[in-house]
C-alpha cells in the first residue's frame, strides 16, 4: 500500500474511533486556487502552503507555515485541499508553493514504473523524474509507512527488532491488515524475507486493535498511527526495505521559494523523526488538540520558534 492522500483520510477516519479525524476545532482555510490558475510568487514574497485532506498533513502543513511565520515569511495557508492530484497540478501551476509530501508515494506518482525502495534510491529517482518546476527539500528522518508491527511483550519475547526478525517465529504467526493486504504483500514478503505466515486475516482499519487483543500476533499498520502508542506496540524495521521508504518532505514550487524557506524547512526536517509524529498525531487525533498548537508546541520544543 502506498501513502495516497486520497484514501489516507478514510483509513484514518475508520481507524480512529476515540475521536474526530484532525481533533479540536475545524481548521478553517482559503478556498484553494483551481489547478492552473495564478503564478509562484516571486522568491522572497508570499508563499502558499498547502495539505491534503487528513490530519497528519494538516499538521505538517501547520509546522511548516508557523516555522517559516516564526523567520519573517508571509505565509498563507490552504489546508484540507484534497487528493494528490489536485494538490499536484496546484504546486506545478504555481497556485500553492510547498506541500508536506511522501516521497515513495510521491515517486509513484510521477513515474508509474519506479522500482526504486530506500530513501536515497527514491529521493535520487524523483530528482530525475520531478518536472523542472519542482523539487524536494530534505526529507526528515520521519515516515508514515506501512509496516508489520506487534505488541511490546511479544517484540521482547521472541526478540524481534527488525521485520527479518519475523522468519524465525512466522509460522507460528497470524498476521493481519486491509483486505487487499495479502494479495499485494505476500510474495513480497517471502522474496525479501523468507516470511510465510500461519494464516492471514483481513483486520482493515482494526488491526492495531486485533494486535492488541491477540486476534492476530503481527499486522500492518502506518508507522505513525497513534494506536501504536495507545495500545503499546512495536512496529518492527524494514532493514531490508520491503516497503518503498515514505520519508516525509517539503515539495516546493522552486519560483516561489528563496534561500530562507529552504533553509527553515530543511532545519524542521531534521528535527522530524517517526516516534515524535507519532506523539503529535496522538494529541491531535486522540486527544483532540487543535493541530496549530500542537505545531506550536513542538516548534517551541525544538528551538525553531
Amino acid at each position: 500500500m502506498k501513502r495516497l492522500f486520497g484514501t489516507a483520510a478514510v483509513v484514518l477516519s475508520a481507524m480512529l474511533t476515540l475521536g474526530a479525524c484532525g481533533g479540536g476545532d475545524p481548521l478553517t482555510s482559503a478556498s484553494p486556487a483551481p489547478a492552473g490558475s495564478g503564478s509562484a510568487p516571486a522568491a522572497g514574497g508570499k508563499v502558499v502552503i498547502g495539505s491534503a485532506d487528513f490530519p497528519e498533513n494538516v499538521l505538517l502543513a501547520e509546522i511548516y507555515s508557523q516555522a517559516l511565520a516564526a523567520k519573517g515569511v508571509q505565509v498563507e495557508e490552504k489546508l484540507n485541499v484534497g487528493s494528490r492530484e489536485v494538490l499536484y497540478d496546484q504546486i506545478k501551476s504555481g497556485g500553492l508553493t510547498i506541500l508536506p509530501e511522501y516521497v515513495g508515494s510521491l515517486l509513484a506518482y510521477v513515474d508509474k514504473e519506479a522500482t526504486a525502495k530506500s530513501k536515497d534510491d527514491v529521493v535520487a529517482a524523483l530528482k530525475e523524474k520531478l518536472p523542472a518546476e519542482l523539487e524536494i527539500l530534505e526529507p526528515a528522518a520521519a515516515e508514515d509507512n506501512n509496516s508489520l508491527t506487534v505488541t511490546k511483550a511479544t517484540a521482547e519475547k521472541d526478540g524481534l527488532t527488525t521485520i527479518e526478525d519475523l522468519a524465525k517465529v512466522a509460522k507460528n504467526y497470524v498476521v493481519g491488515g486491509p483486505p487487499e493486504f495479502q494479495s499485494r504483500q505476500e510474495q513480497n514478503f517471502k522474496d525479501t524475507y523468507g516470511l510465510e505466515f500461519k494464516e492471514w486475516k483481513k483486520t482493515g482499519a482494526a488491526t492495531a486493535d486485533a494486535i492488541k487483543d491477540g486476534t492476530v500476533q503481527v499486522g500492518n499498520v502506518f508507522t505513525t498511527d497513534p494506536k501504536i502508542v495507545v495500545n503499546d506496540l512495536v512496529s518492527l524495521q524494514d532493514n531490508k526495505n520491503a516497503f518503498a521508504a515514505e520519508n516525509i518532505t517539503p515539495l516546493v514550487n522552486k519560483a516561489g521559494v528563496n534561500d530562507t524557506v529552504r533553509t527553515t524547512l530543511n532545519a524542521v526536517s531534521a528535527k522530524l523523526d517517526t516516534a515524535g509524529l507519532v506523539a503529535l498525531m496522538k494529541r491531535v487525533a486522540i486527544d483532540k488538540e487543535n493541530p496549530d498548537a500542537v505545531a506550536k508546541d513542538w516548534l517551541t520544543q525544538n528551538g525553531l520558534l
